[in-house]
């Protein structure tokens, strides 16, 4: 079975002094390197995607400036796959379906930023289209949220998303144990 890697939205602007940052994203980050060293080492295809926000108003992942940029934890060598989108769902818009066709990937092994959002829409639009999905838990990161009074403290907004994703669309564990096993 071919397992391909794809890393979603881990750019600047998440990071400390970025745009928009997001709470644990050096560490997701430096798990996402971790796996992205291991897909790297066994020759796997490797994807990365890359939001750039056109919508207006938009106040982070400006095209052309620096916080849109790729983090260097996981920054792309030559000839690795960068898809671009616009909207929450990698699919949506893109060549991501078409990538993971041509390298006739089966399973998908996902991290990135942020699991509220653009990891979840593409973990469920992955399911959906048929592919067996493994995200690594501790390379995602999420952002505090409030509903109405509410204040959603990021760590509960995280474990709160991956537990849904684990119940029927991926199965979820740290990248240590998805090292293991692949």
């Amino acid at each position: 079975m071919t397992t391909a890697l794809v890393l979603i939205d881990i750019q600047n602007d998440y990071f400390p002094g970025g745009s928009f940052e997001v709470p644990g994203s050096t560490e997701a980050g430096r798990q996402a390197g971790r796996l992205l060293g291991f897909f790297r080492e066994k020759k796997w295809p490797i994807v990365h995607v890359q939001h750039l926000s056109v919508r207006s108003g938009a106040s982070f992942f400006l095209p052309d400036t620096p916080g849109a940029e790729i983090h260097e934890s996981v920054a792309p060598l030559p000839g690795e796959t960068i898809i671009q989108k616009n909207y929450p769902n990698s699919f949506r818009g893109t060549a991501l379906r078409e990538t993971l066709q041509q390298v006739k990937a089966e399973r998908l092994v996902i991290a990135g930023m942020m699991t509220q959002m653009c990891v979840d829409a593409t973990v469920r639009a992955a399911f959906d289209l048929g592919y067996e999905c493994l995200v690594a838990g501790d390379a995602c990161a999420a952002a505090g949220l409030t509903f109405g009074e509410r204040q959603v403290a990021a760590e509960d907004v995280q474990a709160a998303f991956l537990a849904a994703l684990a119940m029927v669309y991926a199965k979820v564990q740290p990248v240590e144990a998805l090292l293991a096993k692949l």
